[in-house]
């Protein structure tokens, strides 16, 4: 081994050890997000949503034209819906994931260190309830979303989760048809955009600087020698770094969103995990995966026993004739759908996103 090697291992294996020594002073909320990027412009992006209690989700479609408020109080950032989308709810106060009509996707996830900076009247107030919701709403690339993100256009405010004694700590992850991506985190109270295409997972703590750090590591030994088994951040960000590009790059669409559903089946948490030295690790409530190219939204429950998709191409998202639908996924989100279930759509008064008191 040259010295140079040697150098780059020290360097490796401290930034390892200093890593876990700060994941074993954090709570273990688990939810992935991988991209995987296939031939014939096959862009699919899967996530889970890992959660220590029923997070009381639904789908629903939402049409152009809204117009929406951060919910801060008086001075709150506006905008308008351009787009039309697909999304799945938290507590149905909150957009933790979804598609939107130009295929782009947002996703939600824990990030125990993340810390905002301070509303002030410099700049209108936007409640992190919505932040991926304004996200789907205003963009149809990563690009000019994160164009638009960096100028930093209004403050995030965060809130206690419903029912619980704890602010919301997260970070945004987005991807689009061209397999583009970019991660959203505030660190110390400054927003950090990480954006390129080779930025295909995320997962929860550290930050994700950390994160890429942590996987470089794990490419020094190869995936086909050893890969960390437990159901700690770092170490299925590990596990779906290596499996999203060793899968088969499939000319066949639905071969392609098999082997996407296996890895995040491969990262998920087994249901009704009881794991008394780690009580913060969750089990996995449920999954999503985007078909970019196809539009496709689908949806898989651990509770039920069959798959589901919502097919963008087949809802009217018109200003003047689109509709605000609801898909009720039930308690636990137990309810079974099966197949194409876009038509299973109810129209329904729109949920209010959780307001932030001021």
């Amino acid at each position: 081994m040259t010295i140079k090697a040697i150098r780059t291992a020290r360097a490796l294996s401290s930034t390892l050890l200093a890593s876990l020594l700060v994941l074993a002073q954090v709570p273990a909320e688990a939810c992935t997000r991988l991209v995987y990027l296939g031939p014939d412009d096959t862009i699919i992006t899967a996530r889970s949503m890992d959660w220590k209690s029923d997070v009381a989700t639904n789908l629903w479609v939402l049409p152009r034209g809204i117009e929406r408020n951060g919910q801060t109080g008086p001075n709150s950032f506006k905008w308008t819906a351009k787009f039309g989308s697909v999304v799945a709810t938290g507590y149905d106060v909150s957009t933790t994931d979804g598609v939107n009509e130009a295929g782009l996707n947002a996703n939600l996830l824990w990030l125990v260190e993340s810390e905002y900076p301070k509303l002030d009247n410099n700049k209108p107030g936007l409640t992190i309830a919505a932040w991926a919701q304004y996200v789907l709403d205003s963009f149809a690339t990563v690009e000019e979303a994160v164009a638009a993100l960096e100028k930093e256009p209004f403050t995030i405010v965060t809130d206690n989760v419903p029912g619980e004694n704890r602010l919301a700590t997260l970070h945004l992850s987005i991807s689009d048809r061209s397999g583009d991506s970019a991660i959203v985190e505030y660190i110390g109270g400054k927003q950090v955009i990480h954006h390129d295409r080779k930025y295909q997972v995320m997962t929860n703590s550290p930050t994700f600087d950390q994160q890429l750090a942590l996987n470089s590591y794990w490419k020094q030994i190869g995936g086909t020698v050893m890969l960390p088994g437990t159901n700690r951040a770092a170490d299925r960000f590990a596990r779906a770094s290596f499996y999203v590009n060793a899968i088969p790059k499939e000319e066949d669409a639905d071969r392609a969103l098999a082997s996407v559903f296996s890895v995040i089946r491969n990262v998920s948490v087994p249901y009704g995990l009881n794991t008394p030295e780690e009580p913060n690790i969750s089990s996995t409530r449920w999954r999503t995966v985007v078909d970019h190219k196809r539009k496709l939204y689908f949806f898989e429950s651990a509770l039920t026993p069959n798959t589901f998709w919502v097919d963008l191409n087949k809802i009217d998202f018109s200003e003047a004739t689109g509709k605000v639908m609801k898909l009720d996924l039930g308690e636990n989100q137990d309810h079974t759908y099966s197949g194409d279930a876009t038509g299973d759509f109810k129209q329904a008064k729109p949920f209010k996103f959780l307001g932030v008191d001021m």
